[in-house]
């Protein structure tokens, strides 16, 4: 089997790509991925030599270039994970957010339309619990909770779902849409939550915490949303949507907290003289309360849950982080970025 990844120089992407073309030889995967700001090629140094793996540098605004690529490869599966996804980001600046999640599904839809008989292929969309909006001090997610996004971000994911939706509804495509909460561990670019404040607290600076740090969160770990996903790609129905969640509900300000702890055991700091760092800051605008995933669904119909406790997910995370430094160095110094445009800037 032939199958297209979008985004998998990026961290959830690549985390899917190490975890799939080792274990299944079997299938050829292609990576398509523009390359920008958060996607590396270094994050795919395990495969990249493999027979089963193969890189595109394609960006998904350039119709074009995606048609090129999907009649290329004639993929049986798309596996979406390509998306602008930094909140903070969004709101500093929509556009991006805009063409790539929305007008770049809309591309990737196309080029698969083009290809694909009316019933072939499968077209599996990677999405987020954001699109849902914000809940109160209880209730959960379920695959039936409204829309009601509330960023820029979570408001071009959500049209990105409504477009896959609809080309499955209208044209025939066989479609599956997955959300899932917060995702963190390995290769995870350091300006999200957890891996910032690995680094700060090993470099001693300010924990920015926004507001008074109430805000929940569902939290994933990468590894588990990976095994997910392949899951609902083998087994799950075409036309459904899966809701993905860790179970692992935490104040933000408890999960700056938990990081303190172990960065404190894992390097013989003070604990109190990393609490001592945390910083509350103006919070942003339209920062949703609480986000909780109800994955009943997907466990009941297709066997999935997640391997890993939040504490034993943090723990392999802030293990990783110390263990990559120099990872994380290329990340913030730019040195990678200059390794793209070396080896890619003609492309």
């Amino acid at each position: 089997m032939r199958i297209l990844v979008t985004g998998g120089a990026g961290f959830i992407g690549a985390n899917f790509l190490n975890l799939l073309v080792p274990r299944h030889p079997e299938h050829f995967f292609v990576n398509l991925d523009a390359l920008t700001y958060a996607a590396n090629p270094h994050n795919l140094a395990a495969i990249e030599g493999r027979a089963n793996y193969a890189f595109a540098h394609v960006d998904l605004v350039d119709f074009e270039a995606v048609r090129e690529t999907v009649a290329k490869h004639r993929p049986e599966v798309v596996v979406h994970f390509a998306a602008e996804s930094h909140v903070d980001r969004s709101i500093a600046g929509p556009r991006p957010f805009v063409r790539t999640n929305i007008e770049g599904t809309f591309n990737l839809l196309e080029a698969c339309r083009e290809t694909w008989k009316v019933g072939e292929g499968l077209f599996h969309h990677v999405s987020t619990d954001e699109v849902y909006g914000s809940l109160a001090a209880d209730g959960l997610f379920t695959e039936e909770t409204k829309y009601d996004p509330s960023s820029p971000y979570s408001a071009s994911k959500a049209a990105s779902d409504h477009l896959v939706r609809a080309w499955g509804r209208t044209f025939g495509m066989p479609v599956k849409i997955t959300n899932c909460s917060n995702n963190y561990g390995p290769l995870q670019f350091p300006e999200k939550l957890i891996p910032l404040m690995i680094q700060n607290l090993l470099e001693r600076k300010p924990l920015p915490v926004y507001g008074k740090g109430e805000n929940v969160r569902d939290w994933l770990f990468v590894r588990d949303h990976c095994e997910a996903i392949w899951t609902v790609v083998e087994k799950g129905r075409p036309g459904e949507t899966y809701n993905i969640g860790g179970g692992s509900q935490r104040r933000n300000l408890d999960v700056v907290k938990e990081l303190c702890a172990i960065v404190a055991a894992e390097t013989g700091a003070g604990e109190a003289e990393l609490l001592g760092l945390v910083t509350f800051v103006k919070d942003r605008p339209g920062h949703d309360l609480r986000y909780a995933i109800d994955a009943t669904k997907i466990e009941r119909e297709l066997g999935w849950r997640p391997a890993h406790t939040f504490e034993s997910g943090l723990r392999k995370t802030v293990r990783w982080y110390l263990d990559n430094q120099d990872w994380v160095a290329s990340v913030r110094t730019g040195a990678y970025r200059r390794w793209i445009e070396q080896n890619y800037g003609d492309r």
